[in-house]
């Protein structure tokens, strides 16, 4: 894809993003996936985005330019990726939420080795970064590099009757929002667990126990 394509509004690429592809080459082999599930955050106006209180060292790719890769660790555990979209200076990205596998399964086996079913390898944003080998190592990259290790490609057209939106997953704040989108039907989209304050207390307090 091109960087003028992804220079929108986050909720008008998140419903582009759907049915493209992410390619990522690395010595071990490639892996290709059909993007299924993605959610939007913009900058200043969403209090669940991590640019809501402005630019930071940690959240310096939000700003733009649009089309590179948003890559941060989440409770100490696992890598998340987005794609930074809107016009150069201005916050927003498409977190990539759930894929099918389309190429490299046998490899996106090795890297989830607990996964019990293929349809469920990149079935959440941290498996799909699992299973696509990203790491810190790969933020900022440039998605519209055709040399780049990680790149974004158009896919097949997805039929409107075929969209569905809906709140966003686990954010504590702006939890009613409806900037998720998938696609109906498709069996690698992630459960849905509904966000609040509650149940960040309650996952920090399991964490620390």
């Amino acid at each position: 894809m091109t960087r003028a394509e992804l220079a929108h509004d986050p909720l008008q690429v998140a419903r582009h993003l759907l049915g493209c592809e992410l390619r990522s080459n690395h010595p071990e082999g490639d892996v290709r996936v059909r993007l299924v599930e993605v959610e939007a955050y913009r900058g200043g106006d969403d209090p669940a985005s991590h640019c809501y209180r402005g630019r930071t060292p940690r959240n310096a790719v939000m700003f733009g330019p649009a089309g590179h890769l948003y890559v941060y660790f989440v409770y100490g555990l696992h890598f998340c990726i987005n794609v930074v979209c809107t016009e150069d200076g201005a916050a927003g990205a498409v977190l990539l939420r759930a894929a099918e596998i389309v190429e490299g399964t046998e490899l996106a086996r090795q890297r989830r080795p607990a996964v019990r079913k293929d349809v469920q390898l990149a079935s959440g944003p941290a498996r799909l970064a699992g299973v696509l080998g990203i790491t810190r190592e790969h933020n900022g990259i440039d998605l519209t590099d055709p040399g780049s290790p990680v790149r974004l490609y158009r896919g097949e057209a997805v039929d409107e009757d075929d969209v569905r939106t809906g709140p966003r997953v686990g954010v504590a704040t702006a939890v009613d929002l409806p900037w998720r989108s998938w696609i109906d039907g498709s069996p690698a989209v992630s459960p849905y667990r509904r966000g609040g304050r509650r149940r960040i207390r309650d996952q920090a307090r399991n964490r620390s126990a």
